[in-house]
């Protein structure tokens, strides 16, 4: 092995042992204080056979919690507030953070200028 090998096997094992050094966890910490229950035995069970009377356990992975929600508006009007927001979200998350699309609004609006640490009251 050449003096360029045994450098860069050495250098790799140098940094292979630096970055497993670095992932260690810390000490377990343990937690001593004794828990207090706010509630009863016996009202807890009256809950778990509440829930398993109504055939609802919101606790389970196939709960839809949204299985009773009607919406009060048409798909046609979700779609068309989509379609109105999408273009400002986009403008709002571009390279320049929006500052280019604030700036044309506030000059669209005729906004007088006010420059920072000038009075609200200013006229």
């Amino acid at each position: 092995m050449n003096s360029k090998g045994f450098y860069a096997v050495a250098a790799v094992a140098a940094l292979a042992a630096f970055a497993s050094a670095a992932a260690r966890a810390d000490d377990i910490t343990i937690d001593n204080t004794p828990f207090q229950s706010t509630r009863t035995r016996a009202e807890v069970q009256a809950e778990l056979a509440q829930y398993k009377q109504s055939g609802v356990n919101p606790w389970a992975l196939n709960y839809d919690q949204l299985a009773g929600f009607h919406s009060t508006r048409t798909r046609a009007e979700v779609q068309a507030e989509y379609r109105d927001a999408r273009d400002q979200v986009a403008v709002m998350n571009g390279e320049d953070s929006g500052s280019a699309y604030l700036s044309q609004l506030a000059a669209s609006h005729n906004a007088s200028t006010t420059l920072a640490g000038t009075p609200a009251n200013a006229q």
